[in-house]
């Protein structure tokens, strides 16, 4: 993989010759005689070395005053991997970005969460990804803009404030500036019309995809009430930052060679139908979306990696682009670790059914099924253990760590450094690495995160004999761990679709 904050120009221009699609968006290429930037699979020409920059992000091409190709929408592809798995300062002020926090909380916002000033997390940015927080705030909010203009009916004054700009002006300049087109145009180009009411989008994601193992794993784990599945499809209620939602997933297998709907892909995408109290939560609902799906992560590479090792081959081959599970909100992925501690799956689905039912909001949705979101950390925090649905050890803990979340003890946003959360989570009564560690590959996106003690690895290990070692799955020790849970994982019960 080519480093995003130190590009070499060498091996970038090599991927580009061989249009490689596993680059699309960990670099973007500049042509200077055009004043366009692509992905590196753009079906274009390939332009001569000496006429192209490279850059790690869209936004750097955009301050750079380049505008995005129509041919091969180099802003359509997901995410960097590399930022995407980070620990560092700019891969975690990236996840933030991305979730909508500089719309919401601005520079100074992000600088706070990330542990910088301003000025300086705005030095480190441009750095190591060549824009400020403002341009990569920008970028993003172009890039959401253009989604909603040519998948929906939303007229568009509701798209520019959905997408997070200030004003109409500033939506209309930005576009103008970035794809050489009014919104106007851009919606002239689109291929369909959706449903009025719901913002329905293809969320890009990196190939192969083994969507129907995730969603045996979301509807083996589902919570009545906040969660509903069922053949091919998961659908779960949102608390959002302004309003609440739902989205409802459409989830199948995309293998490594089927391009995205746009030439020059590199990606699949996964249909997803959001229906959003709050317009201005669009951009944040994808992105949580697209975190629950690990969309940016590399299969390419965690499979090359993974599928060498003698132990994991047989696995690897029958389950390419095996994906670890996201969130869509830390906080209950948290929460919903420690209902789980030493119980089985379908009794943790229980204890928190009832939770939900008793401490969680009641929201109406046009999704049957889906009526409460799950209880926020203050509420719970509230709660008198004695009276939780579970042995009164473990709702000590649960209400432990409840308080440390609703205070801001623990911050579950992906912002923190990793090992912080981790240590703050083991200072907490009732935690242990399991559950820290559980937590941090699920609600911060640890890619190398594995957990010895756990019963159900352990009984898996032992079948593969005595050439499995886990040292030798680093670091894609979280995906390994997947292969294995998945071994155990029933498959969707075929019920009616809604």
């Amino acid at each position: 993989m080519i480093p995003t904050g130190h590009l070499d120009a060498d091996a970038c221009y090599r991927a580009v010759q061989s249009r490689d699609r596993r680059f699309d968006g960990v670099f973007y290429t500049a042509v200077r005689t055009t004043g366009i930037y692509c992905r590196p699979s753009c079906p274009a020409r390939t332009p001569a070395a000496g006429n192209v920059t490279f850059h790690a992000t869209a936004a750097s091409a955009h301050a750079a005053g380049y505008r995005a190709c129509k041919r091969c929408l180099p802003d359509a592809t997901p995410g960097s991997p590399e930022w995407d798995v980070a620990a560092d300062v700019a891969g975690r002020a990236m996840r933030l970005i991305s979730d909508g926090l500089v719309d919401r909380e601005g520079v100074a916002g992000l600088a706070r969460r990330v542990g910088y000033t301003p000025r300086h997390l705005g030095r480190l940015l441009v750095r190591e990804l060549g824009a400020t927080p403002l341009s990569l705030a920008r970028a993003r909010r172009a890039q959401s803009a253009r989604v909603l203009i040519e998948t929906t009916d939303l007229p568009l004054t509701d798209v520019a404030f959905a997408a997070g700009f200030a004003s109409v002006r500033q939506f209309n300049e930005t576009l103008r500036e970035i794809y050489a087109a009014s919104p106007t145009e851009l919606r002239g180009r689109r291929a369909g019309v959706r449903s009025a009411g719901v913002v329905t989008m293809r969320l890009p994601v990196r190939t192969p995809f083994a969507g129907r193992r995730m969603l045996d794993f979301l509807a083996h784990h589902l919570v009545a009430g906040v969660e509903a599945a069922g053949p091919g499809w998961y659908a779960r209620t949102l608390d959002l930052p302004h309003a609440p939602g739902t989205v409802r997933l459409h989830l199948s297998d995309l293998p490594a060679g089927q391009p995205a709907d746009r030439p020059g892909g590199g990606t699949g995408a996964v249909t997803a139908e959001f229906r959003l109290g709050d317009l201005r939560d669009t951009a944040a609902a994808s992105e949580r979306v697209r975190r629950l799906l690990d969309a940016d992560c590399d299969p390419v590479a965690v499979d090359g990696h993974l599928g060498a090792d003698p132990a994991l081959a047989h696995l690897v081959r029958a389950t390419p682009g095996l994906r670890v599970p996201g969130q869509v909100d830390g906080d209950e992925t948290a929460i919903r670790t420690v209902i789980g501690q030493q119980v089985s799956v379908a009794g943790a689905r229980t204890v928190a059914g009832r939770l939900v039912a008793e401490h969680g909001r009641r929201v109406t949705t046009d999704v049957p099924g889906l009526t409460h979101l799950f209880p926020d950390a203050a509420s719970l925090a509230d709660a008198d253990p004695g009276r939780l649905p579970m042995p009164r050890a473990r709702g000590r803990a649960l209400v432990g760590l409840a308080a440390a979340l609703a205070d801001g003890t623990v911050l579950l946003d992906r912002g923190p450094d990793r090992d912080d959360v981790r240590r703050a989570l083991l200072a907490l009564p009732g935690i242990g690495p399991w559950t820290a560690d559980y937590v941090a590959m699920r609600a911060l996106g640890h890619p190398d995160v594995f957990l010895p003690t756990d019963l159900a690895v352990r009984r898996v290990l032992a079948g593969l004999g005595g050439d499995a070692d886990p040292d030798r799955w680093r670091p894609w020790r979280s995906y390994a761990l997947m292969h294995l849970w998945n071994t155990l994982m029933p498959p969707t019960p075929a019920t009616e679709e809604n």
